[in-house]
């Protein structure tokens, strides 16, 4: 089912999320990045509950982008399986185990409601 044009940012993204919905990913969080900085368009962070778990779906997500839309991803960390990036250009995809998920706290740097409990000067 390869397509012959590039997919959309949308199109990406819900096919991420998709892929990840089906290998059983926890904690699914997508930040929508348009506005705010040109690595890409999306961010997406997720969850595996093992090393050998978020491994796998760093690899079946790289193989069904790279079958269904003929796009060859960015792929850091999957040897050790603590975390993976997966960088599509316009979806950028960070997979953790839930420790080193909390050590890094990406969603805190993204999101203004997270990041909000910081206490500010008067």
């Amino acid at each position: 089912m390869a397509t012959t044009s590039q997919p959309t940012s949308d199109e990406l993204l819900a096919r991420v999320l998709s892929s990840l919905n089906d290998d059983k990913a926890e904690d699914i969080v997508q930040i929508d990045l348009r506005g705010k900085t040109a690595i890409g368009d999306h961010m997406v962070i997720a969850s595996g509950r093992s090393t050998r778990q978020v491994a796998s779906m760093s690899e079946k997500l790289a193989d069904r982008l790279k079958q269904e839309f003929g796009l060859l991803c960015k792929v850091e960390g999957k040897d050790t399986g603590d975390w993976v990036l997966i960088d599509t250009g316009d979806v950028i995809i960070h997979l953790f185990r839930p420790e080193v998920r909390e050590f890094y706290q990406l969603e805190k740097m993204w999101v203004p409601a997270a990041a909000s409990t910081a206490p500010t000067e008067s």
